[in-house]
């Protein structure tokens, strides 16, 4: 299956999570290179690696990143985590749902991280009005790129989203939800509110957590 289209506009609120005294990062999933390119004027001197299952992007991430290389994280051998365990940053820019595994990556992370590491990602949020407002009809159509990307394995909310950094041996240090003007949003939440309360939930967050498009975190080892 083709892999969602490259594009040379980076996440400027990913970019915002990454420790600007990170020495040595690793990006999965580093597309066109744009994250490297804009961290490395923070951080000239940051060695930057770019990891791409698709070859022709990662050729396109050569021309920002120190060196990017072709992978499926899924099928790396234990040569690799040994060579990348310095690596004091590691970033997933709407990656991890793409895995069909990513708890797994994530521990396997947590054996070789440093203590003073972090996971910094970007996840999309299934728990979204418009999502909600869909199923709701069952017009559930995967699509290019976007909430129903095609390429997507795994679904995350909020909660779910905690709960797997919690499980893979991490926390959460930082999040931020990304929250656009979008069109009709009003008309759903009083519904997803009345949804919320006939489930018993708290009417108020659901209808907040329904809001962003997408969550970004910064995760730290538990110690």
């Amino acid at each position: 299956m083709d892999q969602t289209p490259a594009h040379d506009v980076h996440n400027p609120a990913l970019l915002e999570f990454i420790p600007t005294n990170s020495k040595k990062i690793i990006e999965i999933g580093c597309s066109s290179g744009a994250l490297a390119r804009e961290f490395k004027t923070l951080s000239p001197d940051c060695d930057y690696l770019g990891v791409e299952i698709d070859a022709g992007y990662a050729d396109l991430a050569k021309r920002y990143c120190d060196r990017s290389i072709v992978l499926n994280l899924e099928a790396a051998t234990e040569d690799f985590w040994t060579e990348q365990s310095d690596r004091d940053c590691w970033i997933f820019g709407d990656v991890l749902e793409h895995f069909r595994d990513p708890w797994a990556i994530l521990q396997r992370i947590r054996k070789v991280i440093p203590h003073s590491g972090c996971v910094v990602a970007c996840i999309p949020n299934a728990q979204h009005w418009s999502l909600q407002a869909k199923l709701s009809i069952g017009d559930f159509r995967y699509e290019d790129m976007g909430l129903l990307d095609k390429t997507h394995l795994r679904w995350f909310t909020r909660q779910t989203l905690i709960e797997m950094f919690d499980q893979t041996g991490f926390q959460i240090e930082n999040g931020r939800p990304l929250i656009y003007e979008e069109k009709n949003r009003d008309l759903f939440l009083p519904i997803i509110e009345l949804m919320a309360k006939a489930a018993g939930a708290d009417p108020q967050v659901s209808a907040s957590d329904a809001l962003p498009m997408q969550y970004v975190i910064r995760a730290i080892p538990k110690q």
